[in-house]
């Protein structure tokens, strides 16, 4: 017995839920639909973690200056930084509760398209049937789809780390991740192979939600710096007053012009 199976209720609502939808348009349309249906639920907690960081990016400054202050203690600059986020309203988890609340339902999707219950995935798209794992592909139609679908979530792989690198650039709290994480992303074709094609399809249709959203999220609204890959550009030192220059005619004599 899985340890998955605890989730066989919801299981049988979702596929209840694309049975229904694949009553009028194709069965994998109906996974993109309704993958894009959950995600759209979950809005306004993506919502809620951008009003987040643009809180945090607000605070840019006042943390730096805390750095400077206290940076020889960090239990001390840790309380004034949490003191700082508390008093702007800014919550340490805003951010991570669009991800923890789409753990369960990846769960859920992932059961529903490993288990098939109902015959769901007998269903084709291109010919290819929905439960058809790329190492199955014995065709030339079936890799032909597979290697569209790996395209297209190594452009979004590949956009998404972008933007992360940028986040990392720009960040001057060090409250955004650098490093080896913003690779993280092509963890997501890479697990693409493993599933069936109908879970591949719902990776890429959560994925494209996920760029679309933070894109949408994230633009730089009037009055603010333009951004850069995935927030706003980092604060540039003023540059210093040019002393004025000697008229010619001083510059070549030695003495002052009248």
């Amino acid at each position: 017995m899985s340890v998955l199976s605890v989730l066989d209720p919801a299981v049988r609502l979702a596929h209840a839920a694309v049975a229904a939808l694949a009553g009028v348009v194709p069965t994998a349309v109906a996974i993109v639909l309704f993958t894009l249906a959950v995600r759209a639920a979950l809005h306004p907690l993506a919502r809620s973690a951008a009003r987040s960081a643009r809180a945090r990016a607000r605070l840019v400054p006042e943390v730096a200056r805390l750095r400077e202050r206290h940076g020889k203690d960090p239990g001390r600059l840790n309380r004034e930084v949490l003191a700082l986020h508390r008093a702007a309203g800014v919550g340490p988890f805003a951010g991570l509760l669009p991800a923890l609340l789409q753990a369960p339902f990846f769960s859920v999707m992932y059961r529903l398209f490993t288990t098939d219950p109902g015959g769901l995935l007998d269903a084709t798209l291109a010919g290819v049937p929905l439960g058809v794992r790329p190492a199955a592909a014995h065709a030339p139609a079936q890799f032909a789809v597979f290697a569209v679908l790996e395209a297209a979530l190594l452009v979004l792989a590949w956009w998404g780390a972008r933007r992360a690198a940028g986040a990392a650039a720009g960040a001057v709290d060090g409250g955004s991740p650098a490093g080896p994480l913003r690779w993280l992303s092509f963890g997501t074709p890479l697990f693409a192979l493993l599933l069936p094609l109908a879970g591949g399809l719902y990776l890429l249709a959560s994925t494209a939600w996920t760029a679309a959203e933070r894109w949408y999220l994230h633009r730089p609204t009037s009055g603010e710096a333009p951004a850069g890959p995935d927030g706003p550009e980092s604060p540039r030192k003023p540059r210093k007053p040019r002393k004025p220059r000697k008229p010619a005619a001083a510059q070549a004599t030695g003495r002052p012009a009248r």
